[in-house]
């Protein structure tokens, strides 16, 4: 397809708020900017969808604690002047009529609509820090065929699953004609997908007959100026979607490839750890295009005599006599001797420590970024930087309260050691 002859299509990512359930990794970051999978972060998943879809006009909207994600994207994604691409961050500001940050997504599109120009005609509004692969074009292909004002990109889910999502109820055609947030058990009758539509999508629904919002649309510029400058709705998904099927139409795009919200901390960890699963659902290279991250220059990584399965291990690693079972090491991780890692998700390190900083560590009484001698880890996230000493246990996270420390804190039954937390040796967290 030449993509030069589609009409103008700007592509405008959310970058999220405070991400709480996926605290503490959010402490310092925005959700968009945690790593994932060793080496990528939340936000290359939405921008490379976009690369690999042909839309290269991207803007970024960031609120809540985003220099980390500013940085990420400014290194990651450069354009030479030829190909008039870009990925532009668009952070929150105050101006003479507003002294009040974003209110919503729907808020953080308004405010910006003057840095969109006005050389484009429709919009993909989307996520900042979902786990999925669509082919854009598909969507957009879709919304220009059915003549939609606005469309929705959905998928089939249980019961149990819409009791906790927003739920579309179509007609034959694909049409929007009714739309319900977290509708209850009791709700949920009528709001069945008829099996002529999933067959029309090539889609086998089994005993998923409902769809649910991916909280991914798109918005003819004409349709989205009126709704955003008429009205002071905030968000997209609870105010401006249900009000769009009252004077537009609406059209729904069936979507039936994985799809992951990432929502809370044990669906993060579960979500890496399928990465480094024999069969994962989810890849970083396909034939659809691959994700984009920011590129280093980073050593290869060296091992000792080291056990591991289904485990992944990025570059820039040093890892000694080691037992890795369902692991993933993140750029620059390391680990001792005798150590075992079972479930563990470790982030790895922005930087190498020279020798003078390793003896100014001994001189301190404090250990080296990494991982040391003598270590048994389960069901953990280490998060980067992370100092762990010699003959540390850190496991059996159902025996620990869920209290919150400076060092780390439990989530989801998960133990997560916090960006630049110092576990001394002969720490035992759990039995």
């Amino acid at each position: 397809m030449d993509y030069r002859k589609t009409p103008q299509t700007l592509s405008v990512i959310l970058g999220g708020g405070r991400g709480s359930r996926l605290y503490p990794l959010t402490k310092e970051r925005a959700k968009p900017a945690v790593p994932l999978g060793g080496k990528y972060r939340l936000i290359d998943v939405p921008i490379s969808n976009c690369l690999n879809s042909g839309l290269n006009h991207i803007y970024v909207l960031t609120q809540f604690q985003s220099a980390s994600l500013h940085r990420h994207v400014k290194d990651a994604y450069k354009f030479d002047r030829f190909s008039k691409g870009f990925v532009e961050i668009l952070a929150a500001e105050q101006t003479p009529d507003s002294e009040q940050w974003y209110q919503g997504t729907a808020d953080a599109v308004r405010r910006n609509l003057m840095h969109f120009g006005r050389d484009w005609n429709e919009m993909l509004i989307l996520s900042g820090d979902q786990l999925y692969r669509m082919d854009f074009q598909q969507l957009l292909a879709q919304h220009r065929r059915t003549g939609a004002d606005v469309s929705i990109a959905v998928l089939p889910v249980q019961a149990e699953d819409a009791s906790r999502m927003g739920v579309v109820q179509v007609d034959k055609t694909g049409r929007v004609i009714g739309f319900q947030e977290k509708p209850k058990p009791d709700k949920l009758k009528g709001l069945e997908t008829s099996a002529a539509l999933f067959k029309e999508f090539s889609i086998e629904p089994g005993n998923r007959p409902y769809l649910a919002s991916m909280g991914i649309y798109v918005y003819n510029k004409e349709a989205l100026d009126e709704q955003l400058s008429h009205t002071s709705a905030v968000d997209f998904g609870k105010d401006v979607f249900p009000k769009s099927l009252e004077s537009y139409r609406v059209q729904a795009f069936l979507f039936d490839g994985y799809w992951d919200d990432i929502g809370t901390v044990r669906s993060f960890h579960e979500a890496n750890l399928q990465m480094a699963s024999p069969c994962p659902p989810f890849h970083f290279h396909s034939d659809s295009g691959i994700v984009y991250t920011n590129v280093r220059t980073l050593p290869p990584t060296g091992v000792g005599k080291l056990t591991t399965e289904n485990s992944l291990i990025t570059e820039g690693c040093r890892v000694g006599d080691a037992t890795l079972k369902n692991c993933v090491l993140g750029i620059r991780s390391i680990v001792g001797n005798n150590v075992r890692l079972s479930r563990a998700m470790m982030m790895g390190a922005d930087y190498f420590e020279s020798m003078e900083q390793t003896k100014q560590n001994r001189e301190l009484g404090r250990p080296n970024i990494g991982i040391g001698d003598n270590v048994i880890i389960e069901d953990a996230i280490i998060d980067k930087n992370v100092r762990i000493g010699s003959d540390v246990i850190i496991r059996n996270p159902e025996s620990v309260d869920p209290v919150e420390t400076d060092m780390y804190a439990v989530r989801d039954g998960i133990i997560c050691l916090v960006k630049n937390a110092i576990i001394p040796s002969g720490t035992r967290i759990g039995r």
